[in-house]
Order: C-alpha cells, then structure tokens, then sequence
C-alpha cells in the first residue's frame, strides 16, 4: 500500500507542476469531472443516463426521451452538489451542515421532505448482512462522525483518511437515501482540501467497489486499496487531459 500511495504522490505532483491554470482551462477541467462524476456516482445507483446523456441534461437542459425524470434530478441534483464542494473545500474542514447541505442540494427535488434531514425510519442495505445503526442514535454518530475526520487527518495518509471516511458515512447511512453519493462526494472532498485529485470509481467495478466495501467491516485494506487504483486511475486521466 505505501508504495502505491507513494505513486500516488508522485502523479500528484505531476499534476501540480501545470498549475497555476488559466481561469479558462480551470472551468473546463471543472466541468470535465462535474459530469464525469455526476454521470459515475449515479450509474452506480441504477441511474439509467449514459455519460453523454448526462452531458446533455446538464449542459443545455434538455430530458432525454424515454428517461426516467428522477434520473434527470439525480444528475441536476449532483452536479449542484459538485459545485458545492469547489465553494467550500478551501475551508479546509468537513462540518455536520455542509453534509446536511450536500445532500439537500442533491435530494431535494426528489424528496424535499426528507432533503438535508437524518432519516427517521430503520433502513438496511440491500445484500449486507450488517444492520445499519437506528435512527434515534444518528445525530450523536454524526457529530462523532465530523469529529473523527479530524483524527482521520492526523494520523492516515490523505487518501487512506478519504477512504476511512466514506467507509465510516457509509456504515452509519443516516439519510433515507443517495448515502452512498455523499460518501464519494464526502471523499472527494476531502481530497480536494488536501490538495489531491478526486477520484472517480467507473459503474464497470461496481461489484468489486461493493464487496470491498462490504469486508471492510472486518477488515478495510482491500477498499483503502480500491479507493487507492481508483484515485490513480482518475490522476492519470487528469493527466492526459494536458497531453491533448
């Protein structure tokens, strides 16, 4: 693992050698991975949208026929959400109500009842045999949640720490739903703030993302290593992005 995150490290700074960026080019790398991962974390929710797909709703607001309208708010939603986090990841913290407000922004055409508020109501994870937390314990384990981000930061490699906190959201779930878009957005997140790319995890290792996740409840090396490829894959492709 720490040769991989030394690999990491190296592709980073890389990355960090172009900058600082035009406002130009800033906007379009900005835009490039608003739908890259907006069209990525819904695929891996059943979201039925292609990537070009996303595209298009997104840059010229156009349904695609034959779509379903919750697919075309997802998309809406997220990339609201992605936007929310270039506004706030210089405060270099993750609080209780930017979580609250991330998932407001992508839920609330769907459901703004329950948009931004901790689920009321017992939940569980289609093919995971461990029981989610209820739902009178979820303010308290949030409010550990943020404050063990901070622990995350100091002792773990930065994207060990990202992994550890979409695992940790993950595992506590307290919204009725898109629990799992935050967590990627939560990660990315704190990948931004400490200056690292984000990570986009392609529907095409869906099955191998979800059985990590789901034996990191024994054991997190092998997600901490998913999230790992994943963060290097993305660097790369970031990367080509300049070669063009």
């Amino acid at each position: 693992m720490k040769k991989l995150f030394q690999e990491i490290d190296s592709l980073q700074r890389e990355i960090n050698s172009y900058r600082p960026l035009s406002p130009n080019l800033l906007k379009q790398i900005r835009e490039y991975y608003k739908i890259g991962l907006t069209y990525t974390s819904n695929a891996l929710e059943g979201n039925t949208l292609t990537e070009s797909e996303t595209k298009i709703v997104l840059e010229e607001g156009i349904t695609i026929g034959g779509k379903p309208l919750k697919d075309h708010l997802e998309a809406i939603g997220h990339a609201e959400a992605f936007d929310l986090l270039h506004a706030i990841y210089n405060k270099k913290m993750i609080q209780e109500k930017d979580i609250k407000n991330i998932h407001n922004l992508i839920y609330f055409r769907i459901d703004e009842k329950n948009a931004g508020v901790y689920r009321k109501e017992k939940a569980i994870i289609t093919g995971s045999k461990y029981p989610l937390p209820k739902p009178s314990s979820l303010p308290s384990l949030m409010k550990k949640f943020v404050k063990r981000i901070l622990q995350i930061k100091k002792e773990c490699h930065p994207v060990q720490a990202a992994a550890l906190i979409h695992k940790e959201f993950v595992f506590i779930h307290p919204f009725i739903d898109a629990n799992g878009r935050i967590a990627r957005l939560l990660m990315n997140l704190f990948l931004l703030q400490e200056n690292y790319n984000i990570a986009i995890i392609p529907p095409v290792t869906r099955r191998e993302y979800i059985d990590s996740l789901e034996k990191a409840h024994i054991q997190d090396e092998d997600f901490i290593l998913f999230i790992a490829r994943m963060l290097r894959e993305t660097q790369r492709d970031h990367l080509r992005l300049f070669l063009k």
